[in-house]
């Protein structure tokens, strides 16, 4: 997760930004099973349209929006170019001595509808959330304390690992290394992952005898939930609502 996510309170107010963490987790957990198990064409096509409203409420910036997606949809064109003839079914077209399938090709386009129905929602829901605020939502449901506790470390210290990582590249370049196909570059990747791995110790020793100087006891300490708003009750009941029908459509089909 990025840790330059928006604070909502430098974003215009938005419905989304009104709900608690805790619901807002749980929608999006609620939307990821719905993606999970969702296989039928007119669901998927339903659960997007209702994405893409939850993006148009949560009034996010179009441009973080493009760059999550253009993360994803590198890996979902070779999907789309590849599984097609991959895949065994139904011909549809020959490309020179290869043959496309239909089934491969709906396989491709229901990968393709899920990830970005996924993308969608937690962009959506979660992108104008900081980790800490996620953190403390998931300890509200009830996730164990030290599961939190590893997701708030990870999060507030991998930019400190990506700038470490950063130098040691900087300092590979200002030597004239450049990487070949040959024994010096791979034994030289080699003690850069060494290195970074005792760095990585080091620093975590460092920070957990800092931590118990301030007398960390094992668990981060998270503000108190506030009670459930009507305006919580009523996104809750609707969005749940609409994960059931698109199931029970599911289903029935």
């Amino acid at each position: 997760m990025r840790q330059s996510m928006h604070n909502p309170e430098a974003t215009s107010a938005s419905p989304i930004d009104r709900l608690q963490p805790s619901t807002r987790l749980v929608a999006t957990l609620a939307a990821l099973v719905l993606a999970t198990v969702a296989h039928q064409p007119v669901v998927l096509a339903l659960a997007l349209a209702a994405a893409v409203l939850l993006v148009l409420l949560a009034r996010l910036p179009w441009a973080d929006l493009g760059h999550r997606l253009l993360h994803v949809e590198g890996f979902l064109i070779v999907l789309l170019a590849l599984l097609p003839f991959t895949m065994p079914g139904r011909p549809i077209f020959e490309l020179g001595t290869i043959t496309a399938t239909s089934e491969g090709l709906t396989r491709a386009l229901t990968l393709v509808a899920k990830v970005n129905l996924c993308v969608l929602v937690v962009h959506a829901l979660l992108g104008s959330l900081d980790p800490v605020r996620i953190g403390q939502a998931a300890a509200t449901l009830g996730v164990p304390s030290r599961f939190v506790t590893l997701f708030l470390s990870t999060t507030r210290y991998v930019s400190v690992f990506r700038e470490e990582t950063a130098r040691l590249v900087e300092a590979m370049r200002a030597r004239a290394f450049r990487p070949r196909s040959n024994l010096h570059t791979w034994r030289t990747f080699g003690n850069f992952a060494g290195t970074m791995v005792v760095r990585s110790l080091e620093r975590a020793k460092r920070v957990d005898e800092a931590m118990r100087c301030r007398g960390f006891a094992g668990t981060m300490r998270t503000a108190p939930q506030q009670p459930a708003m009507e305006f919580d009750i009523a996104f809750a009941s609707i969005f749940l609502c609409t994960v059931v029908g698109l199931l029970v459509v599911e289903f029935a089909a």
